[in-house]
């Protein structure tokens, strides 16, 4: 992963700097590229939400094989992983790697590995074309994230999305404010429940909304006939001085109370931080920034490096919690910055 690191920080030499810490200092303010809009306060809030809550670390028991593996929306996953819906190289990563090997190797590497990749939309439209083929490479095993465009662009993009055989769909809500869109001429608009209810109606599949950061919108999601939600603040990409997402995350959950799934993104970088969110009510978690430096640097065996890293890493942190499976991840492994 070093050798992958350094790869990625020279391909997408002033876009992204690779730091050692991914928090969102270095590049706050650098909307379109890989920080966070405005003082990148979004982006710190989801590193440092997580970086609030400890784990209890026991060490007496007889938990020594960890089974990390879980099932959600219909996936069975090596790990409770979906590598979050990023693209737009040419204007987000620098370049140096094409859209299609970007998108394709991110793909191939979750399927191998037994998670679920997401692929992107946008403007221009390769991006969701190069996404549309990558989920055919693997039989329909991923999840294509269409941004809720007015008009006929939606269902014409739901119809290609059908047509590779994937039985999710999600839809990225939170693009709503996206500065990148607006500065191309193409904003989206929010919707209201009925409207979105009516759009999910017409969608041929299970539906999946990403950037919800309230009880009410999760509630409301509910109400909108959605498979599941993504807590999901878009990466501090799209609203500055929100709360980090593993803030949010408990009361969401909690609101839900199990009707439909509930993943998360913001700030997540390795196992330990996955087993945190699942502590905290997820029952699967996203993962953006990460997903996409490893493919730049390495493409499939970048990709396919991180997630061995991050199974590696989330196996230890369960053995360290006395957590046997993804399951028995609760509250009381967890304590927060007071230690309560």
């Amino acid at each position: 992963m070093q050798e992958v690191r350094k790869e990625a920080r020279e391909r997408m030499k002033g876009f992204c700097r690779v730091c050692k810490e991914c928090d969102g200092r270095a590049c706050a303010g650098e909307v379109p590229g890989m920080g966070g809009l405005g003082t990148a306060a979004s982006f710190k809030s989801n590193v440092e939400a997580l970086a609030d809550y400890k784990l209890r670390m026991r060490t007496i028991h007889d938990v020594s094989e960890p089974d990390p593996s879980t099932k959600v929306l219909g996936y069975d996953l090596s790990i409770p992983v979906f590598a979050a819906p990023i693209g737009g190289v040419s204007f987000n990563m620098g370049g140096k790697v094409s859209e299609e090997d970007y998108i394709m190797s991110k793909v191939k590497a979750c399927d191998a590995n037994g998670i679920v990749g997401c692929t992107g939309d946008g403007v221009p439209p390769f991006i969701s074309e190069a996404g549309f083929d990558a989920i055919k490479a693997v039989n329909g095993k991923a999840i294509p994230f269409i941004k809720p465009w007015e008009g006929d662009e939606f269902f014409e993009k739901i119809e290609k999305a059908a047509a590779t055989g994937c039985t999710t769909f999600g839809i990225d809500i939170d693009a709503i404010g996206l500065i990148t869109l607006a500065k191309m001429g193409r904003p989206v608009a929010p919707r209201g429940v009925e409207r979105l209810k009516a759009l999910i109606e017409r969608i041929p599949g299970q539906v999946l909304l990403k950037g919800i950061m309230t009880e009410e919108d999760a509630l409301a999601a509910v109400e909108a006939g959605a498979a599941g939600i993504v807590v999901s603040n878009h990466g501090g990409r799209v609203l500055d001085h929100t709360p980090g997402t593993a803030h949010v995350l408990p009361a969401i959950a909690e609101a839900v109370n199990g009707e439909i799934a509930v993943l998360v993104d913001g700030g997540i970088r390795t196992g330990v931080d996955v087993l945190k969110m699942i502590a905290l009510g997820a029952d699967a978690v996203m993962i953006g920034r990460p997903f996409s430096i490893a493919t730049v640097g390495g493409l499939e065996e970048g990709a396919s490096k991180y997630i061995q890293q991050l199974t590696g890493q989330l196996k230890s942190a369960m053995v360290l919690s006395g957590c046997e499976s993804i399951a028995d991840a609760n509250s009381n492994m967890i304590t927060d910055v007071l230690g309560q």
